[in-house]
């Protein structure tokens, strides 16, 4: 629970906790990013003039398979918080951590999809194609390392912190961000891979 004073410090006119509002805010802001790196991806997918095309180098069952993996690991965002809410240790911690092997099995997934597409001569100045792919794909990645960092600082405080050290609203923001950057990564899987095959 937030104490009064807590409460207090962080009390908005709009009755809404300021981080909770900041980082709606944020992903406000973030929606119009990857909306403008979305309709470039669109507006250049099929304007490679050199290099392979999306058709010959996907792995589409490599891709799904981290979609998975990501998703599940919003499951244990939620997972992590209901632990966090209902005083219980050992579920925050566990579930929290399970959220980080899921962003690190995630860029995983990434690194090797990446280096399988540059092997197989598809690089950032490849082509149109190449870059708008790497940009967009990239900065999801790079949105996913910086969810990865933040919920392992929360796990790291928590045993640092000791066992009575309840993030409630922390641990939610984080949440949200977390959530984000997974139905960010639902809507491009579903433009950059998905579409390929329509």
């Amino acid at each position: 629970m937030v104490s009064d004073h807590e409460g207090a410090l962080h009390a908005t006119n709009t009755g809404i906790d300021n981080r909770k509002f900041g980082m709606w805010v944020l992903i406000a802001s973030e929606c119009f990013l990857f909306g403008t790196l979305i309709a470039n991806y669109l507006v250049n997918r099929a304007r490679g003039l050199s290099g392979p095309k999306a058709q010959e180098i996907y792995e589409i069952d490599i891709t799904t398979l981290s979609t998975f993996d990501l998703l599940m690991s919003s499951v244990a965002m939620v997972l992590a918080l209901h632990g966090c809410q209902n005083r219980d240790v050992g579920k925050f911690r566990f579930w929290t951590g399970i959220v980080v092997l899921g962003g690190v099995i995630f860029l995983g997934f990434q690194y090797y999809e990446f280096s399988h597409f540059v092997h197989n001569g598809l690089g950032l100045t490849t082509s149109i194609f190449g870059s708008s792919f790497y940009l967009l794909t990239g900065c999801h990645g790079l949105h996913v390392l910086a969810g990865v960092l933040w919920m392992s600082t929360i796990l790291a405080t928590s045993f640092v912190r000791g066992d009575k050290w309840f993030p409630d609203v922390p641990l939610e923001v984080a949440g949200l961000y977390w959530h984000f950057v997974d139905v960010v990564w639902i809507v491009i899987f579903t433009v950059v891979y998905l579409f390929v095959y329509i």
